[in-house]
């Protein structure tokens, strides 16, 4: 599974917190809102791979907000989570703009699932293999290697180093680090982002990438080939 910041709507407390937990445990980076107002916020200031979306919400309908994000321009792929499981609701809602339905209730697995199938769609996620150099890291296995040898990563560091590749050549500074890699109500320490980066570092000298992850003072780090 790729990285994916997922943006939940959803104003019955107790289901948002599972649904919270159990995408964090598949893997996802998922931020949390209870109402319109404060997904639009979201929206406003961080960038979402897809939107998990309850319809009934108190400060409006949750079809009115898809259909003013998509006058907007905004594509961002929207999952419907609803009660509202008639005919009738799933073409009103696809119609609206959204591009997927799952009624209530579900399991947690099959929401798990939805996201990813939504994510594979074409346009949505690209090369299902990056590679830097020699170094080539599995968005799917969430497996690293350096040619013929494994590199171990935990679930951050793979995140991280998936970050990095897909923006190899560029500076990624440590805000778009701190976006990419933690949901908004987790916390983060002030020296997380490099901290991570240094066991990453650690880990790609160890199997033989020296040289490949830079940090390029009061800006960011820099991913690239060695030999480039």
């Amino acid at each position: 599974m790729s990285i994916m910041r997922l943006l939940l709507v959803e104003d019955t407390v107790r289901l948002g917190e599972l649904l919270s937990e159990g995408l964090a445990r598949d893997g996802f980076v998922v931020d949390w809102r209870q109402d319109i107002e404060g997904a639009a916020e979201a929206v406003a200031s961080a960038t979402y791979d897809l939107i998990l979306l309850d319809l009934g919400l108190p400060d409006g309908d949750g079809l009115d907000w898809v259909r003013t994000l998509r006058r907007a321009t905004d594509l961002t792929p929207i999952l419907v989570l609803t009660a509202r499981g008639g005919l009738d609701d799933r073409v009103t809602g696809l119609d609206a703009g959204a591009d997927d339905y799952l009624v209530k209730p579900f399991e947690a697995s099959e929401l798990s699932a939805r996201c990813r199938a939504i994510l594979r769609r074409p346009g949505q996620r690209m090369t299902p293999v990056l590679h830097v150099g020699a170094l080539a890291f599995n968005v799917a296995s969430r497996q690293a290697a350096h040619g013929d040898l494994p590199i171990e990563l935990s679930r951050r560091e793979g995140d991280l180093l998936e970050t990095l590749m897909r923006r190899a050549g560029s500076v990624v500074t440590r805000g778009s680090l701190e976006e990419s890699l933690y949901a908004f109500n987790e916390p983060v320490t002030p020296n997380a982002v490099e901290v991570a980066v240094s066991r990453l570092r650690r880990k790609l000298d160890d199997a033989g990438c020296t040289g490949m992850l830079h940090t390029v003072r009061g800006l960011g780090y820099l991913m690239r080939d060695a030999v480039a």
